[in-house]
């Protein structure tokens, strides 16, 4: 409680409580041993508000983003460093020179749910309409990006880089558009394709699927409210009366050829991966009943991990529950996105009472359990193992990173930002994809708690 008697905001408080100062650490502590072929940076980015929002008002997705690394080479942890992403307000908070650049609608948000890197540019990611960020090797912001003056609008949260073309996809909205925008950029880092799909209200898209032929479209009962303040900040909820629907699209095709499947209602903040065998669309992702419930007493639903068989000649869609468990952030090997893959992994929330951290958050606004642990799929088995962190501590999302480009599809390690609660400070955990449940190989000490955050990617170095 604070001290007038009102709840405390869980997004400003507890694991969730954001950092105050920029830090740098340099040749960090280990336990155990790092992989030598570790060599780039493990980054993930959060909101981390730069002043003191008003409790009452602030919603943990409209935080400013911070984006945390860790830096491997040669079996050793050489830096940790977290920076704020740059946006113009952000500088001037911090008394620094603005950095300008293109806008889009007049938007300029410091971007906080991912980063990826792409065509020789390292982004930090946000939805809704405001350009990605660029970024140095050392975190320090460069300013906005717009594939060199190609992107028509702003980007998304979730990209999907093909692994046979190495061009990026994305489905990106704003609520200024009667319509989602898929768009393809090349390898050169400028737009090449765009395709403007029209939808009624305000879906929120959070994220698609990406096959050989098709992209995947979710139009789902989580919509957007507009803002009813002119500084206000748009706010979802759960339209009942919304047809749920998945959407079909040929990469190569227009508007026009937009495929749109009846399905249940449901929510899906995050697919894994997604692919087509013998004429039917195969997807992995993690399913709500509902989401941005709102009321007395409401409470999110768990989410649960799905396979969905899509039959476009029956124009089908059949679900088959995987995991009764409760499981957020699914993640599959890069190599194998658009294609059959027999691997996946996720964070795992206990079924039990929370801990004394508190509860853990989703992107959308709902409270559930903290994480505790991660969990390795094998799909083909239909077998699980589970990776379990001490009790009050807390997992984010687990990538995974190949051992060698040409490393079988789980051949490689799973890395995660892990509160120990222990030294009050997060580790980045190694784990062994083929051993996952005997625990890290190899934990880096950070100095400092790294805030509850969303995702984030392995780096690797340039060769």
């Amino acid at each position: 409680m604070t001290e007038n008697g009102t709840t405390a905001n869980p997004y400003l408080s507890g694991l969730f409580a954001p950092v105050r100062e920029e830090t740098t650490a340099v040749d960090l502590p280990v336990t155990g041993r790092l992989p030598e072929s570790l060599r780039g940076r493990y980054l993930r980015n959060g909101p981390n508000p730069v002043g003191f929002p008003d409790p009452a008002a602030y919603g943990w997705f409209s935080g400013e983003g911070m984006v945390h690394g860790v830096r491997l080479r040669d079996g050793a942890a050489e830096w940790y460093r977290n920076r704020w992403v740059r946006s113009d307000d952000v500088a001037g908070q911090l008394g620094e020179k603005l950095l300008h650049g293109p806008r889009h609608l007049g938007l300029d948000f410091a971007p906080n749910t991912h980063v990826q890197r792409f065509a020789g540019h390292l982004l930090a990611l946000v939805e809704g309409g405001s350009l990605p960020y660029e970024l140095d090797d050392e975190l320090r912001t460069i300013g906005p990006f717009d594939f060199h003056g190609t992107l028509p609008g702003g980007l998304a949260a979730h990209t999907v880089i093909d692994p046979g073309t190495g061009e990026l996809h994305t489905v990106a909205y704003c609520l200024a558009w009667p319509y989602v925008q898929y768009l393809v950029a090349g390898t050169d880092g400028c737009v090449r394709h765009r395709v403007d799909i029209p939808v009624e209200g305000h879906p929120m898209m959070h994220d698609f699927s990406l096959t050989a032929r098709h992209v995947l479209l979710y139009d789902l009962p989580g919509v957007y409210a507009p803002p009813t303040e002119p500084d206000g900040e748009p706010t979802p909820y759960w339209d009942p009366e919304r047809p749920a629907r998945l959407g079909l699209l040929p990469r190569d095709g227009g508007a026009a050829e937009v495929r749109w499947l009846d399905i249940d209602p449901c929510f899906v903040f995050h697919p894994m991966n997604a692919y087509e065998h013998d004429g039917t669309i195969t997807v992995h992702l993690v399913r709500y009943d509902r989401m941005f419930d709102s009321g007395p007493g409401a409470k999110p639903a768990p989410a649960r991990m799905e396979r969905w068989t899509v039959d476009p000649a029956a124009g089908t869609v059949r679900r088959h529950r995987l995991d009764d468990r409760a499981v957020e952030f699914p993640r599959a090997d890069p190599r194998r996105l658009t294609v059959r893959h027999r691997y996946g992994y996720a964070m795992l929330e206990p079924s039990g009472e929370a801990g004394s951290a508190g509860a853990h958050v989703t992107e959308g606004g709902g409270v559930r359990r903290l994480g505790a642990g991660l969990v390795k799929y094998d799909l083909e088995r239909g077998t699980s193992e589970t990776f379990l962190v001490p009790p009050h501590g807390d997992v984010g999302e687990g990538v995974f990173v190949p051992a060698a480009p040409g490393a079988a599809e789980d051949d490689g390690w799973v890395l995660a930002f892990a509160y120990d609660p222990g030294r009050a400070a997060t580790d980045l955990l190694v784990l062994a994809a083929q051993d996952f449940a005997a625990g890290p190989v190899a934990r880096v000490h950070l100095p400092v708690r790294v805030p509850i955050g969303f995702h984030g990617n392995w780096i690797p170095d340039a060769d």
